[in-house]
């Protein structure tokens, strides 16, 4: 597969998981503002746009909820890590890559993106929750049509790492937020939301909420498809199929299959109930891992070398003799 088209279907993942999960997260925000009147809007409107990597308005620009909701959703500046803005980038990744994505892909895409400024006019009207379902149902068709028209082939791998990549970086994200928080706090709560893991976690622990067995079940539990342990499993699993399955004699072959074996291996081989023991400091590994995985596998398969690197020889004046040589 060329790298270009690679490099696309690995962001077009990235991109569509990025908006489903800021998305998810700012509509709990936006329903924790509803229901409680005593939450300091400012004060978790800037928590929420630091969690995202947004950048922070100045500290003398109260955030409330129009605000937050202007500069996380609606605003359309390119790289501004908004919604909109990503969809806009995933929609010009696939129109790149539309050789190796299906029709149904790129016509998903491309009516979200265009949809986009109805929506926003409709939410300005009777709320954010009418544009952040919007995106977070567009994402859940994209990802079914990605799983039911792609054939299981290296651009499928290609975009499932990024999918996996970006779920488990923005899990992270989200909990590192929350790290500081008392273990009976109610914000655990919106943690489960933000993940769409509330309703699992209730069947699975009969409704029993404790903040060790939250970050658990988004750390470990490895029957939660949007779970930390299920999201590194999954990338390794298609870098695996991408390397063609082979090993080395030393191990791993690459610098982004240690990075997320060694990611995956530090939250395998716990004991239980240790967790939430320097839980800040464990999540700013797990962070700094999955950015060094990114970036090795940005390294690995899409920047390519020129195989002559014919101006080296000219600026040593090489060239005049070696060309005496032949002749």
């Amino acid at each position: 597969m060329l790298a270009r088209n690679a490099e696309a279907l690995y962001w077009i993942g990235r991109y569509a998981e990025r908006a489903d999960d800021t998305a998810r997260m700012l509509d709990v925000t936006v329903h924790q503002f509803l229901e409680d009147a005593t939450v300091d809007e400012d004060r978790v409107s800037r928590q929420l746009v630091r969690v995202l990597g947004i950048p922070e308005p100045p500290a003398d620009q109260p955030l409330d909820l129009r605000s937050v909701t202007e500069v996380v959703a609606y605003n359309r500046d390119p790289g501004s890590g908004s919604i909109a803005a990503t969809v806009a980038s995933a929609r010009e990744n696939a129109r790149g890559a539309r050789e190796v994505t299906s029709s149904e892909m790129w016509e998903c895409l491309n009516a979200t993106y265009n949809g986009l400024a109805e929506r926003e006019r409709a939410a300005r009207r009777l709320g954010p929750h009418e544009f952040l379902n919007y995106i977070k149902n567009r994402a859940a068709m994209f990802a079914g049509l990605t799983d039911s028209t792609l054939s299981r082939d290296e651009g499928y791998r290609f975009m499932l790492l990024g999918r996996s990549i970006e779920r488990m970086d923005m899990a992270v994200r989200l909990l590192l937020s929350r790290a500081g928080d008392r273990a009976n706090a109610p914000t655990w709560v919106t943690v489960l939301r933000a993940t769409g893991a509330h309703d699992t976690y209730l069947r699975t622990h009969r409704g029993v909420l404790d903040a060790t067995r939250v970050v658990e079940f988004i750390l470990v539990d490895r029957l939660f498809p949007r779970s930390v342990i299920h999201a590194l499993t999954t990338a390794e699993d298609c870098l695996n199929a991408i390397e063609g399955g082979r090993e080395g004699r030393l191990g791993t072959r690459t610098e982004a299959q240690r990075l997320l074996g060694r990611a995956r291996g530090e939250l395998e081989f716990l004991a239980p109930g240790e967790l939430l023991d320097d839980l800040q400091r464990r999540l700013l590994a797990l962070q700094e891992l999955g950015q060094a995985a990114g970036e090795a596998v940005t390294a690995r398969y899409f920047h390519v070398t020129p195989y002559v690197a014919w101006t080296d020889a000219r600026a040593r004046g090489d060239i005049d003799t070696i060309l005496e040589g032949e002749l």
